[in-house]
Order: C-alpha cells, then sequence, then structure tokens
C-alpha cells in the first residue's frame, strides 16, 4: 500500500530552493528539473503554473535583488557586482538590471548612497559569497571547519 500522493508543488518547491541557494553559479533547465525530478518541460511548464514565471525569469529577479543588495551595501564595483551574482557579461548584467529595476547599476548605486548607507568592505562581501566545499553524500555545500 503506497501512502498519499505529494503534491507537485513541493517538488517544484524544491527547485526554487536549489534556485535561492545557488542563484550565483551557473544553473540550467536540465538541473533545477532534477531537483523536482520532472522532465524539463514538465517542470517548465509546472513551475510558471505554481510560481507565475519560468524557472529562467525567478533565477533573473533573484539574481538582480541580490545585486541590489550588494550595490546599497557593499563596497565593490559594478563588474564584481555582476560576476558575484552569477552574470558571466556586463552588458547583460547591466541592461536586465536596468531592464527590471529603472536604473543603471550605477544609478541605483548612487541614489542609495546619497541617502546615507555605510558600504561593507568588498572583501567582507566577496567572502560570504565565496562558495564552500560541496559533501557529496548530500549534495550540499558545507561550512569548512577549521584543523584540528
Amino acid at each position: 500500500m503506497t501512502g498519499p500522493a505529494v503534491p507537485a508543488v513541493f517538488h517544484l518547491r524544491r527547485a526554487r530552493d536549489l534556485i535561492d541557494r545557488h542563484f550565483a553559479e551557473p544553473l540550467d533547465l536540465d538541473a533545477m528539473a532534477a531537483a523536482a525530478g520532472f522532465s524539463r518541460f514538465h517542470f517548465a511548464r509546472g513551475f510558471r503554473a505554481a510560481f507565475g514565471e519560468t524557472p529562467g525569469q525567478y533565477l533573473t529577479r533573484r539574481r538582480i535583488e541580490r545585486a541590489q543588495d550588494l550595490l546599497r551595501s557593499a563596497n565593490l564595483t559594478v563588474t564584481e557586482v555582476c560576476h558575484a551574482v552569477g552574470f558571466s557579461s556586463l552588458g547583460s548584467f547591466s541592461a536586465t538590471f536596468s531592464e527590471l529595476v529603472g536604473a543603471s547599476p550605477t544609478e541605483y548605486r548612487r541614489t542609495h548612497a546619497e541617502r546615507g548607507a555605510l558600504p561593507v568592505p568588498g572583501c567582507f562581501a566577496k567572502a560570504w559569497g565565496r562558495p564552500r566545499p560541496t559533501d557529496p553524500a548530500i549534495g550540499e555545500k558545507q561550512p569548512q571547519r577549521p584543523p584540528s
């Protein structure tokens, strides 16, 4: 006898959580679909139906949201922010940022700097954003432990 069927949205949330945790890394539709246990086409349709946007749109929005946070709070160049959030091209980052936010990354930073926010030093922002070793047994990143 089998238990009750798990609604598809629970599987889709696993993929959304993967995007939230690894937004700065290269993620393709196959990896996201695998996290949900769906074929790529079934996953893309289901994700859009459940969350109102495609997986690619969600990933891009998460990257831009993180970029906004870094531009407001970290002492990083726009290029450093671009790469820290997973974009490989400064041009596509700037165009996408401008389209979604309504201002270029530089204008956005200037507007928030005028409000008097103190930036976090870039070295700290880079250290916290650095990938950590992966434990292959569970597929999750584990914090590094100091040597004993």
